[in-house]
């Protein structure tokens, strides 16, 4: 007989892979925690001794499944690194990721703990990597000592958001270069 906490890391990977398949097959509100539990062949009990709600699944569920894949590449440019981080958002946003983070940002707006959540773990870590590879740009030169830093990682990404809740899908991968280089032009040093 496995160890119980070998059998709790495998009921944690169904439950998770549960919850990301149904949103995907069904949508996420048509997904409910008791077909992730028929799923994932678990008990409500044990889906709800992790977390508290279907958005918290869901949400450690994409958390899980995006990984390192929006991580910000250096290569000395920042337009270049820009261009790159934004685009694999965007695909992601462009597929099953943003079927799934649709959900939970819907449902996150009648749940302040769900907000709270999501920040902590989608949007504060990567606009913190934004910042610290837009500081790195404005100390190599690159862009101009005065830039606000977070006020500029609100407006590269909110075009990305707009277009993932309205579901525009993969079209809006095109615009990446645009977005960056419009606002990119205005924070250059001035010479």
């Amino acid at each position: 007989m496995p160890a119980p906490e070998r059998r709790s890391e495998r009921a944690h990977s169904a439950i998770l892979d549960a919850v990301f398949d149904l949103c995907v097959e069904r949508g996420y509100a048509k997904v409910t925690i008791e077909a992730i539990a028929a799923r994932a062949a678990v008990g409500k009990p044990t889906i709800y001794r992790w977390w508290p709600s279907k958005g918290a699944l869901a949400l450690e569920a994409l958390h899980v499944r995006i990984g390192h894949a929006t991580d910000f590449p250096d290569t000395g440019d920042v337009a270049a690194d820009l261009r790159a981080q934004m685009a694999s958002v965007s695909r992601l946003f462009a597929g099953d990721i943003g079927i799934i983070y649709r959900g939970v940002i819907a449902e996150a707006q009648g749940d302040p703990d769900l907000v709270e959540a999501v920040r902590a773990t989608i949007i504060g870590p990567r606009a913190k990597q934004c910042g610290d590879r837009l500081a790195i740009a404005v100390e190599r030169g690159e862009l101009r000592p005065d830039v606000p830093l977070r006020t500029m990682c609100d407006l590269l990404y909110a075009s990305l958001y707009q277009r993932m809740l309205l579901g525009a899908g993969e079209a809006h991968l095109l615009r990446v270069p645009e977005v960056v280089d419009l606002i990119l032009d205005g924070l250059r040093p001035r010479t």
